[in-house]
């Protein structure tokens, strides 16, 4: 059973259920002339979207909030109840979003939410108190069951009906419901620090990266100082790919129209590609995927079984469409890098290069600070054949060798059915990060379907034609997510060795700032990357823009500390570490990044 199929089963996923209910008839007795669209359950809580005649406020939640409550303690029932079509579009004929529901339901295409679905649909309400909803449940047995301590309304957003821009935009009101008034609490600090740590507000304060309106939506701009912490990310991961056998290539951005035919994205991908492009009377495609690039890099030449494995590895920008509505910060774009590679072996190889290429992927998430792995196995969805290439006994033996894999290293994995991309299925590695987020990372995927469409190929022992197959990986995922992941991972506060400015120097005096200047010069020298100070500053302040800043080590110097060549060191942490000789503070800081450590 899947992670989000134990979660629908559970009694939370019922509480939450029942309360998004709950919330819909607050909301309701407050506007009795508005529209209800759909109110489903989701990870961390539960919504519901409205059509109402004017936009909430901060304090109409309040209010809805107090009435849930008095709702909850009066102890109504959940009836279910199994109606026509017909009887349903009677009870709901005021309510054009249900009545476009119900076409779907009879239809038997869409449940109660919209969403596709294949066999019998059954059409049936649930009704508590005044409120009657199409629904399938499952609910509690009465309101009474939910903890009126435990539920909380957090937030009103935008969201256009059935997900189409161009339909009315409606109100979405995002709560949440626990079991005990603990779990609520906990959950809203973890919230309050969600917020503190949004990559996006970091990204502005600490001048690392902006979106601009003018270049476009989803496209980033790096600026020198996330810049630099990208570039210590890359060159860190190049040098430990090159150590674990890798070559590294380089790939255009474009590619013909025949190659994506070819691939299979134009059938099975499209959706997530922009529009071609006319070349000379060719369609040129912007790629979404860089494996492709590295296949017609293996079929440059005539391979042999001695050749294998072969590990290519780029770090490749692709161009995914993505709707503006679902577009967030760095973790959700449309022009991305990805730090990819492609291994090619024979098929007696490919369990052990899936079992390198997760335990390498591990090792460098761990030098990054994640301690706290998760393995997903992404399968086909059993229901859905169609969406998938390849035959049925492929996919069985691919799905063999990654389980393999994961057992030869030990680890537990749940597995997801419907999760795999269409070529091949994969493995999943997801990270806790610092307030026990779950976040997916890493993906190693085995592919049988790219080296038989592109008719790949080895020479055997034999001396025999054989065909390859080949892993896909994508150890961060792309550059700008995991950054944005780092970024809220550490609060903006990097480890030294990541850390866009390491060091600042802050003269007391203007007669200290030639000093100052001697001493960044020394320590960018000694490859610590360093700044001063020349604002004329209060030291005060300098030391408080400095840890807002949230550079790892401040450097005080004065009359004093010109006098006897040395630094006075501080913390951002604000420890003061007093006055050190230059070489003994460079000897700290770099055990500081040899060790990657906070300080």
């Amino acid at each position: 059973m899947s992670e989000a199929q134990a979660y629908e089963e559970s009694h939370l996923y019922r509480v939450r259920h029942s309360a998004a209910h709950v919330m819909a008839q607050a909301v309701l007795e407050i506007f009795p002339d508005g529209k209800v669209a759909i109110g489903p359950p989701i990870e961390s809580g539960f919504y519901y979207d409205f059509d109402l005649p004017r936009p909430l406020t901060p304090e109409d939640l309040e209010t809805v909030e107090k009435r849930m409550r008095e709702i909850i303690q009066e102890d109504h029932k959940f009836a279910r109840r199994e109606v026509s079509a017909d009887e349903a579009r009677k009870l709901f004929s005021d309510q054009q979003y249900k009545l476009e529901l119900i076409d779907g339901l009879e239809a038997g295409q869409e449940d109660e939410y919209g969403n596709k679905v294949e066999g019998d649909v059954v059409i049936s309400t649930y009704k508590h108190d005044t409120f009657e909803d199409l629904c399938r449940g499952p609910h509690v047995e009465s309101t009474g069951q939910i903890n009126p301590d435990a539920v909380k309304l957090l937030s009103v957003a935008g969201a256009y009906w059935r997900g189409d821009e161009n339909r009315q935009q409606l109100q979405r009101i995002y709560g949440t419901a626990f079991e005990t008034a603990d779990e609520l609490e906990e959950y809203m600090h973890v919230l309050e620090e969600s917020e503190k740590r949004d990559h996006r507000r970091l990204g502005r304060e600490l001048d690392l990266f902006s979106i601009s309106p003018d270049l476009g939506a989803g496209l980033v701009l790096w600026h020198p100082k996330g810049g630099r912490v990208r570039k210590v990310m890359e060159d860190y991961a190049r040098q430990r790919h090159i150590e674990g056998g890798y070559e590294f290539v380089f790939t255009p951005h474009i590619g013909k129209s025949h190659l994506w035919e070819t691939s299979g994205h134009l059938n099975w991908y499209q959706e997530g590609m922009y529009s071609p492009v006319d070349i000379e009377g060719q369609e040129y495609y912007l790629k979404p995927m860089n494996c492709p690039f590295h296949i017609m890099i293996y079929k440059s030449a005539v391979r042999s079984y001695r050749d294998l494995p072969m590990r290519y590895a780029e770090f490749g920008t692709v161009y995914r469409y993505e709707r503006s509505g679902v577009l967030h910060g760095l973790l959700r774009v449309r022009g991305f890098t990805q730090d990819d590679a492609h291994l090619f072996c024979s098929p007696d190889q490919m369990v052990d290069e899936i079992t390198r290429v997760v335990e390498f992927s591990i090792s460098i998430l761990r030098d990054f600070g994640f301690e706290q792995f998760e393995m997903d196995l992404s399968l086909p969805d059993p229901d859905n054949p169609d969406k998938y290439a390849g035959t049925e006994e492929q996919w069985q033996m691919a799905a063999e060798a990654l389980v393999a894999a994961l057992d030869r290293l030990d680890l537990s994995y749940r597995r997801a059915e419907g999760e795999a991309v269409f070529y091949g299925p994969k493995i999943d590695i997801q990270v806790r990060d610092a307030l026990n987020r779950k976040w997916q990372i890493t993906t190693v995927q085995f592919d049988f379907w790219l080296p038989q469409a592109f008719e790949m190929e080895y020479i055997g022992e034999d001396g025999q034609p054989h065909r390859p197959f080949m892993v896909h990986r994508a150890l961060f995922g792309s550059m700008e997510r995991f950054f944005g992941v780092l970024l809220e991972h550490y609060a903006g506060a990097f480890p030294v060795w990541l850390a866009p400015v390491q060091a600042i120097v802050l003269p007391v005096t203007d007669e200290a700032l030639p000093y100052a200047i001697d001493v960044a010069d020394r320590l960018n020298v000694a490859e610590i990357r360093s700044e001063v100070d020349e604002r004329g500053e209060r030291l005060a302040a300098m030391i408080r823009d400095a840890q807002l800043q949230k550079i790892p080590y401040m450097l005080v110097v004065g009359k004093r500390e010109v006098k006897s060549g040395q630094v006075a060191v501080r913390l951002r942490s604000e420890e003061d570490l007093g006055a050190m000789d230059l070489d003994a503070f460079v000897a700290m800081a770099h055990k500081a990044i040899d060790e990657k450590s906070q300080v």
